[in-house]
């Protein structure tokens, strides 16, 4: 059963009436509806993309956030083969938050490295809904410095709401993990992209996510703190959060005017969870995209391309 947005209730009104009006027909009973049933498909299709055409950024905050968007979990499986992960840090334990290892990408042999969200109540906690601990990015550093080693471009898959600021995260040095993984992306001497397919909260976000491209999907949201931490600083009031997010520019709209991210993935009429699977597919082109822009680059020109990227953020032209 679909799952509707609290702004989507005119779309879900109309598409009630469709399911109800195709419940009710019957080959036997001699009435056709089916010129009714496409005129509402019609008028609720037009509603969903004038809808969307115009989303506000708190809209587009719970869009990011939707409990059928799809997860790294999907998009590894449609994006890459012989997928094999590799867990632990070497150092502490296994994070589930954060899945990685060697994959083949349209072929070629890639490293992939993404948080995992989880999509029921047993998985979401198995994954601590995509908030990694500093084992988790341990790993994830581990695994940048085997891409490093092997010459293996890197594919991150960002969908976090930030790390996990528990007691035990924090006495096991999450802040020191979250730089190290950042140093492991920017010391890459192989090509890296990442995506935020979903959520990119704070340096839980940017310890995968400093790469040579920044991709983000149309409705996804990316900024150093939620709308809801932002506006209990701003105002003590997580009522605002509203305010907060429209004032914080974290839409990929936003972010791709002030450089921060290099390109938009276009999604279906609606949001990524309508139809997964398009949305995966056109991940996948934008990632072959990124890196075939990249191909050629010796180790030390990848760096330095990656450097000036990211001094080039904020900077007037």
């Amino acid at each position: 059963m679909r799952s509707y947005l609290d702004f989507e209730k005119p779309v879900a009104e109309l598409e009630a009436k469709v399911e109800e009006l195709r419940a009710l027909s019957s080959p036997d009973d001699g009435v056709s509806i089916a010129d009714e049933v496409q005129r509402l498909e019609a008028k609720a299709s037009e509603a969903l993309s004038q809808l969307y055409s115009s989303l506000t950024p708190w809209q587009k905050t719970l869009v990011a956030r939707h409990p059928a968007r799809p997860h790294f979990g999907d998009f590894a499986a449609g994006l890459f083969t012989d997928f094999t992960p590799l867990a632990g840090d070497r150092k502490y334990g296994e994070d589930e938050a954060i899945i990685g290892g060697f994959a083949r990408f349209r072929g070629e042999a890639v490293c992939v490295l993404g948080h995992e969200k989880g999509s029921t109540t047993e998985t979401r906690i198995r994954h601590n809904f995509g908030m990694a601990r500093p084992e988790g990015y341990r790993k994830a550093a581990r695994i940048m410095e085997l891409a490093d080693r092997f010459g293996l471009p890197l594919i991150s898959l960002v969908d976090t709401a930030g790390a996990y600021p528990g007691i035990g995260a924090e006495e096991r040095g999450q802040a020191e993990a979250i730089a190290r993984s950042t140093d492991a992306c920017l010391a890459l001497g192989a090509p890296n992209v990442a995506v935020v397919i979903g959520e990119g909260g704070s340096g839980g976000a940017i310890a995968i996510a400093t790469a040579n491209k920044v991709l983000m999907l149309e409705h996804a949201v990316y900024s150093v703190i939620s709308p809801e931490g932002a506006a209990s600083i701003l105002w003590r009031d997580t009522a605002k959060a509203q305010d907060a997010a429209t004032n914080m520019k974290i839409t990929a709209q936003d972010l791709l005017k002030f450089g921060v991210v290099d390109g938009i993935v276009r999604e279906p009429v609606g949001g990524a969870h309508r139809d997964a699977k398009a949305a995966i597919a056109a991940t996948g082109d934008a990632i072959a995209e990124a890196l075939a822009s990249l191909a050629g680059l010796d180790a030390d020109a990848v760096r330095k391309a990656r450097r000036a990227k990211f001094l080039a953020i904020g900077r007037t032209l």
